[in-house]
């Protein structure tokens, strides 16, 4: 577990460092809102960290379709921009942070539920007791 916390926290840092980075160039340079481009950012960063995850961080891989899987890290993926979305809305509108700052509180906040779930569901490996008396953990 401390391994895959490593190496997942890594990917993290990288697909953090790409969402700012996408999130910096669309609202300075093209001057798109804020939220628009936090929100194209964390896909990005999402993306990123997929791949990350899946070659470098978690050695089970719970789901044997890469569709499939995918599938379900976005999805968590899709809470988490929630999740972050309102953060960031809150501290610029509410408490008026730059949009960056928001983004960093935004981001520690989702990166622990998104690394708890996604290990949960698509990359650990849990033992079902069955009459063949085989267990199964892939699905």
């Amino acid at each position: 577990l401390a391994r895959e916390t490593l190496m997942y926290s890594i990917g993290a840092a990288l697909a953090f460092a790409v969402d700012v980075l996408v999130l910096w160039t669309l609202v300075e340079a093209f001057r798109i809102h804020y939220l628009a481009a936090a929100a194209t950012g964390f896909i990005a960063g999402t993306a990123v960290l997929y791949v990350f995850a899946v070659r470098y961080a978690f050695s089970f891989r719970r789901v044997a379709d890469a569709h499939r899987e995918f599938g379900v890290f976005a999805a968590v993926g899709l809470m988490g921009i929630m999740l972050n979305l309102a953060i960031i809305y809150g501290a610029v509108e509410l408490i008026h942070l730059h949009y960056l700052m928001a983004k960093i509180a935004a981001s520690t906040a989702t990166f622990l539920a998104n690394f708890g779930l996604r290990r949960a569901l698509l990359f650990t490996q849990w033992q079902r007791h069955c009459t063949s008396g085989s267990p199964e953990g892939r699905l």
